[in-house]
């Protein structure tokens, strides 16, 4: 079978640009390949092999988990069902860190990284930077020791433990951090992509606050003065976290809405 003749066949079943991206998985190409490569023969293993992700798809697993890759920023993150997987709202949040970060030598923490990318992204836009990342989940900072080893990027350490547990006597010039967000009876929880991402890079608490509180509470003791903690939430919680911050002592607070209007990231500084 051809390759245009295939995904005419298949993209009933899916949005047409999934259709393509899992197809150029397969077939270790991009999208754009297909295209120029429509009549292209596929043989039956890759066939095969493309409609078990079809399948897999169909029933709800994200994307990203089926081809073991999502796009941050200005590369290509691994993730997989240890990692929450990134997205591109969170990229507001690395542009208000780099905002606020000199091209000199200074000291970054990253709040349960997941796969990296927040850390990474910073890494890779102030090389001059000593960048630590925490997660409490072990198999999630494997996944970022290898997008970082693979990127080439050696100003960034990973420390496992729960939030600030692994920094104690650190203080850093900016802290950011993509905790849990989402209330934990939230019904969002067991719909679409959310039924496969890990429920503890998710849900906190009944009103998805209380990570973001214990960050806040644990900021003074790990900022430099005048130092920054940025944090994102939900578009709904702004003024929740804002008085959280303004409880921790923060000064300076503001909150900045993403590129679909939304507030997506709250920000303060030490005194």
């Amino acid at each position: 079978m051809r390759i245009d003749a295939l995904l005419r066949a298949t993209r009933p079943r899916l949005d047409a640009g999934e259709c393509e991206h899992l197809l150029a998985h397969v077939l270790g190409r991009t999208p754009a390949w297909l295209y120029a490569h429509g009549d292209d023969e596929i043989d039956d293993a890759d066939i095969d092999a493309y409609e078990r992700l079809l399948a897999r798809r169909e029933a709800g697993e994200p994307v990203a988990y089926l081809t073991g890759r999502r796009g941050f920023w200005r590369f290509e993150l691994d993730v997989d069902a240890a990692t929450l997987i990134p997205r591109p709202e969170t990229e507001l949040l690395v542009e208000l860190a780099l905002d606020r970060l000199p091209q000199l030598p200074c000291h970054v923490a990253d709040l349960g990284t997941g796969s990296g990318a927040i850390a990474l992204a910073i890494a890779s836009e102030r090389p001059r930077a000593e960048v630590v990342a925490t997660d409490a989940s072990p198999a999630a900072l494997d996944v970022a020791r290898r997008n970082a080893a693979r990127l080439g990027l050696a100003n960034v350490r990973f420390s496992e433990g729960s939030w600030y547990t692994p920094l104690a006597g650190q203080r850093f010039d900016l802290i950011a951090s993509n905790p849990p967000y989402i209330a934990a009876n939230d019904a969002h929880l067991s719909q679409g992509d959310l039924r496969f991402e890990p429920a503890s890079a998710l849900a906190s608490g009944a009103d998805g606050l209380d990570d973001i509180r214990v960050i806040a509470a644990g900021a003074p003791a790990h900022l430099a003065a005048g130092g920054w903690l940025l944090v994102e939430h939900g578009y709904d919680q702004a003024a929740a976290v804002r008085e959280i911050l303004a409880d921790a002592g923060l000064v300076g607070i503001a909150t900045v809405q993403d590129l679909e209007h939304r507030d997506r990231v709250t920000l303060g500084r030490a005194p």
